[in-house]
């Protein structure tokens, strides 16, 4: 009896030990796995995986259902950190033709790149997947917040091969847009929501190009920029309709074992974390 008790106490005790820095939950709020988020995204056409720029189990996730989906699959990477107008130094790299040292100093390259975006960029170059810049060049959204989309008119082609083909498509009333309006108290107008809606125009613009059969693109973008299946998920559905898109939002909690009810419906999967998990940057 006394054994029996001793070998509870240990099981218990370990089990309430065994402590887990994440939770998958569906857009229902019903617990899920990453077993499934990577069944589901073997039969998309798109991933697009949002991430807290910061967070540092997140990126490791990304690494690994990236890894993993190539076992299955063809692969097409992406992401928001990098600008299409870097994407000639990002092929030189892929290519082998400038070093990591090069690469840093003709690209614009975010300051967490090298922790958190590079063994993304090193794992297409040595499976020799492509890798997409889709962000727009920064200066352009800056235009677009100071000058409204019209301040785009004067571009060069070159410039313009860079972002969305213009006009692009825009619904203020989307709720992403006007939650931004909420939140700025309507002191920039519309211009905020339209620096945004460039973003994501201009990510699923090259996303879109560059979707090919039989493979599956892995877009990685802050998780505002897909959150409720719009941003990014609204504008490849005006440029390709019926794409398969698989999402997946990141939200950090206290407590693991319940999504909270204002994170249902932000995405197919919600990656809850643990708030505590250490950041990046």
């Amino acid at each position: 009896m006394l054994v029996r008790f001793l070998l509870l106490l240990i099981s218990t005790s370990s089990f309430t030990q065994n402590k887990s820095p994440y939770q998958v939950f569906d857009k229902n709020g019903k617990k899920s796995s990453y077993e499934k988020i990577l069944k589901a995204a073997e039969k998309s056409e798109l991933v697009l995986f949002g991430e807290h720029h910061d967070n540092s189990i997140v990126h490791w996730l990304q690494l690994e259902l990236t890894k993993d989906l190539s076992e299955k699959k063809s692969l097409i990477l992406g992401a928001e950190m990098i600008e299409a107008d870097n994407q000639k130094q990002l092929n030189q790299y892929l290519n082998d033709e400038i070093d990591q040292k090069k690469f840093d100093t003709t690209a614009r390259l975010w300051n967490n790149y090298k922790t958190d975006y590079k063994p993304l960029v090193d794992f297409a170059k040595a499976k020799k997947f492509p890798f997409i810049a889709t962000n727009i060049p920064r200066r352009y959204a800056s235009i677009v917040f100071k000058k409204d989309f019209d301040g785009l008119n004067d571009l060069s082609d070159e410039e313009r091969s860079w972002i969305a083909p213009l006009p692009i498509p825009f619904d203020i009333n989307l709720p992403g847009y006007q939650k931004m309006l909420e939140m700025m108290g309507g002191h920039a107008g519309e211009k905020m929501p339209k620096a945004q809606a460039i973003k994501d125009a201009t990510m699923a613009h090259f996303i879109v190009q560059n979707l090919k059969n039989g493979t599956v693109f892995v877009h990685y973008n802050g998780t505002y920029h897909s959150d409720f299946f719009e941003g990014i998920n609204w504008y490849v559905d005006q440029y390709r309709k019926n794409t398969k898109i698989v999402t997946i939002a990141t939200v950090e909690q206290k407590e693991l074992t319940k999504l909270e009810q204002e994170h249902y419906n932000k995405a197919d999967f919600i990656l809850v974390i643990d708030e505590d998990v250490t950041k990046t940057y």
